[in-house]
């Protein structure tokens, strides 16, 4: 019989929460007022506010601005305050805020509100509505320090990084999670011009319904799938237009907005944030997941461009082994089947997110922090570095080859088979996980990519097995040259780990997991090829003409180990993850059945047209 023996440690923890939670009661310690704000054009925004019982000394505020409701209303309290249980028993006066137009907030709601430059008068923005926001905060609420910090996760994100443009003296520290900083480009609802189909749908179907006014509720959603399966149900719905018919989306205004605006245009641009990153002063905080399914995305442009447009600005960028948002209150020590051992979700609270604020909103401790602290995904071990890639990294090529050879050797000038091809069929597209739900499954980003080993429309390209470890970092730069029967068409292409047969049985899922020739996906993602060219002005791909396809997939940091080979797939469908691409050339948002047909396709490795990814090769110590 296994007995379980709980270590002096073990209990000491397990009292420590408990006395947590008796000591730090929120409601035993704060006072709850709930107060209209006045918006400079006289739009009033509902504001909850806790404040400390203990009016002794002077506390800074805390502030989160969200579209999700600052719930529960009225007499009720929050069981949570701020970032993490550190900042409730610490002391702030915490702030939350529902957005224009949303829940108990007057005025009209806009999706990602496009900042306004040189603005005059009543115009207004979410910069001047944080702007405005944090000024009465300073002059209304008794005992506050002349301080304020704010953070949010995912659209809570975007709002907070919307608020450090054009900044507020007493604004001191920022903190952007998985901030969404462009719903075309790659957060969200677009990645390359591909649409996330069961994402966005099943998102903007309950968060776009329209209110008549301040609510608390916004009730169901305008359709429900009637099924488990989403392959099945997104099959079935056939072309994108008809989710106006069969699923009521048409009562969606948001929707419509997005079918309507199916190119990188001036309704996607004005929405783009890292543009606007300049004469960024306070202390900025960016917090992002490698593994996060929503806003990867977004953390890693917003940061770049922080950095690239304030020179001498110590921005700092944690990016760690997490799905969205589970940093905030998981360990972070293992995501699906993959195993990190390292408890990184307890180390960013505690060694970083909560020193951050207490040292540039309290003067407590010290923050010295490296620029960036990122996560290596395959040695499992944090790693610092004042530029990423670093300057020690040299490019590391790795060139498709016939038979399925992947390896850092050039195409000859003449080889016996210079292409692999097959077939993509829209009525059979490549499934994106081994269980497709309604939704899309968080775990898909690192998930076992066995499942799909039989579909004969995926290539599959391999090194041989690694003779020492190899770590990787930065943007994967991906360069296709392909031909198809088509004149459009997604390409798909996926970075992977394959483990070797011996691999240890050390699934967080049980043992039942065979981790033997484990393929763990690192990193995937679609190019829609009508944009090879153009962001905004797609052009058709002339059938059976080799033509090069260029994109950028987000940044990694990862160790191949030794023993373990890479893997590249190329394919071009990825559903319902990604819509059906018809492969004519044509508005996709709005066009029919008819529309859609099979194809064939071409992947090219000569000489001439050698298909490759490149990233950085590092030196780790």
């Amino acid at each position: 019989m296994m007995k379980t023996r709980l270590t002096s440690v073990a209990i000491f923890a397990l009292l420590a929460i408990a006395g947590y939670c008796q000591q730090y009661d929120i409601q035993a310690n704060y006072d709850k007022q709930e107060v209209y704000i006045t918006m400079r054009d006289g739009v009033r925004l509902f504001t909850s506010i806790y404040t400390p019982k203990d009016q002794a000394q002077r506390y800074p505020i805390m502030m989160m601005r969200t579209p999700y409701s600052v719930r529960p209303y009225g007499d009720a309290y929050r069981t949570s305050l701020g970032p993490s249980s550190d900042f409730a028993s610490s002391g702030y006066i915490f702030v939350y805020q529902d957005v224009r137009g949303r829940y108990m907030s007057e005025g009209d709601f806009k999706w990602m509100t496009p900042y306004i430059p040189n603005k005059t008068g009543t115009q207004v923005d979410e910069s001047t509505d944080t702007y405005d926001t944090i000024q009465w905060l300073i002059e209304n609420i008794p005992n506050n320090n002349g301080r304020v910090g704010q953070w949010g996760i995912s659209f809570p994100g975007f709002y907070t990084a919307a608020g450090m443009i054009d900044a507020h003296p007493a604004l001191r520290a920022s903190s952007p999670q998985a901030p969404m900083c462009d719903n075309w480009l790659g957060d969200d609802m677009h990645h390359n011009g591909a649409f996330f189909l069961p994402h966005a749908m099943n998102f903007i179907a309950g968060f776009g319904k329209k209110r008549e006014g301040p609510t608390q509720d916004y009730g169901p959603r305008v359709f429900q799938h009637g099924t488990n399966d989403g392959y099945k149900f997104f099959l079935e719905m056939g072309p994108l237009r008809n989710a106006n018919t069969k699923y009521n989306m048409n009562q969606i205004e948001l929707w419509q907005q997005w079918m309507d605006n199916g190119d990188y245009n001036e309704y996607w641009q004005a929405q783009n944030v890292p543009q606007h990153m300049k004469n960024i002063r306070h202390a900025v905080l960016v917090v992002g997941g490698w593994f996060d399914a929503e806003d990867l995305y977004g953390p890693l442009a917003l940061y770049k461009a922080i950095d690239n447009f304030n020179p001498g600005h110590k921005a700092h960028l944690v990016m760690g082994p997490w799905y969205h948002g589970t940093w905030s209150s998981q360990a972070g020590d293992s995501l699906h089947d993959i195993r990190f051992v390292e408890r990184t979700g307890e180390y960013f609270r505690n060694n970083i997110q909560f020193p951050f604020f207490e040292y540039y909103l309290k003067d407590r401790g010290s923050f010295a922090a490296p620029k960036l602290t990122l996560f290596n995904t395959g040695a499992n071990r944090w790693l610092t570095f004042s530029q990423f890639p670093p300057d020690n990294s040299r490019e590391f090529t790795l060139y498709l080859g016939a038979s399925g050879r992947l390896s850092q050797t050039q195409p000859g000038e003449v080889t016996a088979i210079d292409f692999a091809e097959y077939v993509n069929d829209p009525a059979n597209p490549v499934p994106f996980t081994a269980a497709v739900s309604t939704g899309m499954p968080r775990q898909y980003l690192l998930e076992d990519q066995r499942f799909a080993q039989h579909r004969n429309d995926i290539l599959r390209f391999q090194t041989e097995a690694l003779e020492e470890d190899i770590t990787l970092g930065g943007p994967v730069e991906v360069s296709l040259w392909i031909a198809t029967s088509g004149t459009d068409a997604d390409y798909i292409v996926k970075l992977i780990d394959v483990y070797p047969d011996n691999a240890p049985n050390d699934s967080p899922r049980g043992s039942e997991i065979q981790m033997g020739g484990y393929q763990m996906l690192v990193r995937g993602e679609p190019m829609r090829a009508k944009y090879r060219h153009s962001w905004t002005n797609p052009s058709p791909l002339n059938p059976h003409q080799p033509t090069l396809v260029k994109f950028t997939m987000p940044d990694i940091l990862h160790t191949f180990k030794r023993g373990h080979r890479i893997m590249v797939h190329v394919q071009s469908s990825w559903f319902p993850l990604v819509d059906r691409n018809p492969q004519t050339f044509t508005d996709i948002y709005k066009c029919g059945e008819d529309t859609f047909q099979k194809a064939d396709h071409r992947v090219y490795f000569t000489r001439n047209m050698p298909s490759r990814i490149s990233v950085r090769w590092i030196q780790t110590r």
